[in-house]
């Protein structure tokens, strides 16, 4: 016998709430029916899959496992529902990958305007680096990315804005002198710190420092650009930052100077990114609520462009 739906609701609400008693309130069933249906599991698949203590019940090793399955599995019989029922854009559920530095400060906006005209569209947001988006979109665990276009051949790619890079140096840095645009010979012979080779800027950083005479950090490599700031912060080199972070979060936090970069390559684009085929008006609603989040952040961009890469 296979354990049921009903069953692995079971399972997963007394991993939940840690008590037999709360999970068969929660569920309307009574205790001894829950037990008796966890304990019909138990012995189909022949282990044991909580421990029971005063202070409540864990998951042994085998029953953590069958937890992750089986929310897994309740969750796609809910998108299953969903599509059937509601008629929703991507079946009900929207998988959206993003890079880490822009998902935090553009898509709040575009997800509540999305949820305004869908209430019941699911949307799960997953931040991952250029390669990562790149190896989802492909193996399908995204629908969408929001990702810088060169790195996604044969797609259909929809341009949002343009980003400018600024510097971020240290307060007593020579460089923290001057408020106006910093020139590419100003950063001759200095050192950069960026992020690792999974992400897009580290690759835009490399051709920045070799056009600009300066060297990239062999010894440090950011995983988040938090940590590049910091280390900017305390003097190990200039750290090259995207626009939208710059404004939204260095600005703010104060550790460190910046200034606008005025060099060849010191940009990069961002784009909508989704397989080519399939259905237009899911995607067609996110790019609006993207650019309405553009609009609202004020962000420097070119008309939108579309057409497959």
């Amino acid at each position: 016998m296979r354990p049921t739906l009903r069953q692995l609701e079971y399972i997963v609400a007394v991993a939940r709430l840690g008590r037999f008693g709360l999970a068969a309130e929660a569920l309307a069933v009574s205790q001894p029916s829950l037990s008796a249906q966890i304990a019909e599991v138990e012995a189909d698949l022949g282990t044991r899959l909580f421990q029971r203590g005063r202070s409540g019940v864990q998951p042994t090793a085998a029953g953590a496992e069958v937890i992750r399955r089986a929310q897994k599995i309740l969750r796609e019989v809910e998108d299953l529902r969903a599509s059937v029922t509601h008629g929703l854009p991507f079946g009900g559920r929207l998988r959206l990958g993003v890079l880490p530095s822009i998902g935090p400060y553009l898509l709040p906006g575009a997800i509540a305007s999305i949820h305004r005209q869908h209430p019941d569209l699911r949307v799960a947001v997953r931040e991952e680096n250029t390669q990562g988006l790149e190896q989802g979109l492909r193996a399908g665990r995204f629908d969408l990315i929001v990702s810088t276009p060169e790195d996604h051949p044969n797609t259909r790619q929809i341009h949002l804005f343009g980003e400018r890079l600024w510097i971020a140096v240290a307060r007593d840095d020579p460089l923290a002198a001057s408020e106006g645009p910093v020139a590419a010979a100003d950063l001759r012979g200095r050192m950069f710190l960026t992020l690792d080779r999974g992400h897009r800027l580290s690759r835009i950083v490399h051709a920045l420092a070799s056009s600009c005479g300066g060297i990239v950090s062999d010894d440090y490599e950011g995983t988040s650009l938090d940590s590049v700031r910091l280390m900017a912060a305390s003097g190990a080199g200039i750290a090259i930052l995207p626009e939208l972070y710059a404004r939204e979060q260095a600005a703010l936090r104060r550790d460190v100077a910046l200034r606008l970069l005025r060099a060849e390559g010191a940009s990069r684009d961002i784009a909508l990114i989704r397989p080519i085929g399939g259905d237009e008006a899911g995607p067609d609603l996110v790019q609006a609520a993207l650019h309405q989040a553009v609009a609202a952040l004020g962000l420097a961009g070119e008309a939108a462009r579309s057409g497959p890469a």
